[in-house]
């Protein structure tokens, strides 16, 4: 599967705002939510809710419409849904608990080296 403009467009929005341990997996044929999901982390409930807003930010300078959000109030864990990208921007001790990785252990990793800094993933 060729990478999406839209999954570049978040990418690189969240690697601006120091996510950390950016992973893209390609859901395309696994799963019937969405065709790829964008998984990150960050230290703190700020800085979670900081990578949201800059995602929503450049998605919507980009034209991409933002389906749905979940988590925001909290900040342990932010869901953006823009259809066929879901974005999960994660404390970091809340990733690991939810190991969404395992979960999808089938999805083929995408590549997303040509769009980040090389420390961010």
């Amino acid at each position: 599967m060729a990478e999406s403009k839209m999954l570049e467009v978040a990418v690189k929005a969240a690697d601006s705002k120091r996510a950390e341990d950016i992973v893209a997996l390609d859901l395309e044929g696994i799963s019937f939510i969405a065709d790829e999901y964008l998984i990150m982390q960050a230290p703190t409930e700020r800085q979670v809710l900081a990578i949201a807003d800059e995602i929503v930010d450049q998605m919507e300078k980009a034209g991409f419409a933002l389906t749905r959000q979940e988590g925001r109030r909290e900040g342990q864990w932010v869901l953006l849904d823009y259809g066929d990208l879901i974005v999960h921007i994660f404390k970091n001790d809340v990733r690991h608990f939810y190991n969404l990785e395992k979960l999808w252990g089938d999805a083929p990793e995408i590549d997303i080296s040509d769009w980040v800094e090389e420390d961010s993933f």
